[in-house]
């Protein structure tokens, strides 16, 4: 858990106190890139086409099973034990060569496996030696020609019809990469830009330079891929690409100096990864059931610590010891957010518009412990546990600071991909206080890009031995 912030960056652009209230709803993309389009994202290959030929052979190496009563059983357990172990496809297109070591070695493990399986079951239907290398060769054989077909069919129309692409980076590193791509047409890929901020030179792809500029290829040339030349691109670019993956656009990293060889995926000789940038819904279920576990589990352990919080408060403070403020949460969204009430602001317009800062001078001592222990925030647990919050995401704001935000930081508005949180990744980072919003901002984005559940986990005993530390135990 977190302390709320006490003061913008020094750095930050000042807030005006008479900007007016206003409605974010609904979240948009940072400016400059809200792309009209939405497309459903490209579909993957079909997996049916490899699966059939798969078992395909498996039957073709059926064959050689002896002729006997428990046949029909031997062929079940063969195509099992093949559909278990049939190689994996990965995003290029090996040749025969190429697949020929996965395919010998784990349609050996199969007849192996078959093999122990029947003799586990009934000795007397034990395969043969014989019977074992003919079944294997014969099951290697149609496996490398049926997957080599389908291999061959999808190349040919990956040439016939290649994607449609963009290559984002620096002007002399982009068409570098995309006239090795135009170069080589079995790839299926053809850039038709390049999207970069300093132009360098002439010649050519067309260089795109702005989001309209940018949204006018989308739509005229049906892009479909986006290629980043350079790591950095996707920090410097976040915007862009989460706007290009949401008018369904696929974003692909490209290492135009690390040789193919080193990572599975290679394109036109670059080696090549593919880039998740969706909206942070991914492991939702998993999320959402750490989130109920553990905030209930909280909840009954913290209960002493909530009543004994309330009646000293109530004591000291007077009535209204729960604090109630609108925030702004998953997709724009407004919600109320709890805490135990440690000042009072003078009128509601105070209380939306104005920064809080944690060591007001008229605290008690008591809400001073509570801001510094961050005991204040534990009525979240309830947020979390109704589903306003998560336990770990982007802390929430409140409208007229997310107005603000979003218009004076690329990528803040981006934040709202997800559902809020009482901690995240830029808290156990220590962005928390008078730190940079930008940089808060940037990693909320890295901590949606790069969501899982361990990292949530990683985060949660982060923070649990930064609040022992805190409170000096």
């Amino acid at each position: 858990m977190t302390a709320e912030s006490t003061a913008p960056s020094p750095g930050a652009q000042p807030l005006d106190p008479g900007f007016p209230p206003v409605s974010v709803l609904p979240a948009r993309p940072e400016r400059g890139f809200r792309f009209p389009l939405r497309r459903p994202p490209a579909r993957p290959a079909s997996p049916l086409p490899l699966l059939a030929a798969d078992l395909g052979a498996a039957l073709v190496g059926a064959t050689a099973l002896d002729e006997a009563a428990h046949r029909p059983l031997q062929v079940a357990a063969l195509l099992g034990v093949a559909l278990v172990l049939r190689p994996r496809a990965g995003r290029a297109l090996p040749g025969v060569l190429d697949e020929l070591p996965a395919v010998c070695g784990r349609t050996a493990v199969a007849w192996l496996a078959l093999a122990a399986l029947l003799a586990a079951h009934d000795p007397a239907v034990a395969l043969s030696a014989g019977t074992l290398l003919l079944g294997w060769a014969l099951h290697a054989a149609a496996a490398c020609a049926g997957r080599g077909a389908v291999r061959r069919h999808r190349r040919a129309t990956q040439v016939r019809r290649p994607r449609t692409a963009l290559v984002v980076g620096p002007a002399a590193t982009a068409q570098r990469v995309a006239a090795a791509l135009l170069r080589d047409p079995r790839c299926g890929v053809r850039p038709v830009g390049v999207v970069t901020d300093r132009p360098v030179g002439s010649g050519g792809l067309p260089v795109l330079t702005t989001g309209e500029e940018v949204e006018r290829a989308l739509i005229q040339n049906g892009v479909r891929a986006v290629l980043t030349v350079t790591s950095d691109v996707r920090a410097e670019k976040g915007p862009l690409l989460r706007a290009l993956v949401e008018s369904g656009c696929t974003v692909w990293e490209v290492d135009a100096d690390c040789p193919a060889y080193e990572m599975r995926d290679q394109l036109a000789g670059f080696s090549v990864r593919h880039l998740d940038l969706g909206s942070g819904r991914r492991g939702g279920l998993g999320k959402r059931l750490l989130d109920v576990v553990v905030s209930g589990i909280l909840l009954v352990l913290a209960s002493p610590v909530l009543l004994v919080c309330a009646v000293v408060l109530r004591l000291t403070g007077g009535p209204g010891v729960v604090f109630r403020q609108e925030r702004i949460g998953e997709g724009g969204r407004p919600f109320t957010l709890l805490k135990f009430r440690t000042h009072r602001p003078v009128d509601e317009h105070e209380a939306a518009t104005r920064w809080s800062v944690a060591g007001e001078r008229e605290m008690s001592r008591f809400c001073r412990l509570l801001r510094t222990a961050s005991l204040d925030e534990l009525p979240q647990l309830w947020n979390v546990f109704r589903g306003d919050m998560s336990l770990v995401g982007p802390r929430p704001e409140r409208p007229y600071f997310v107005r603000q935000f979003s218009q004076a930081y690329p990528g803040y508005a981006a934040r709202h991909r997800m559902r809020a949180g009482i901690t995240g990744l830029a808290q156990v980072n220590g962005l928390r206080g008078d730190t940079s919003i930008e940089d808060r901002a940037r990693y909320d984005n890295a901590y949606i890009d790069t969501w899982s559940l361990w990292q949530d986990v990683c985060i949660l005993l982060r923070t649990a031995a930064a609040l022992v530390r805190s409170t000096g135990s």
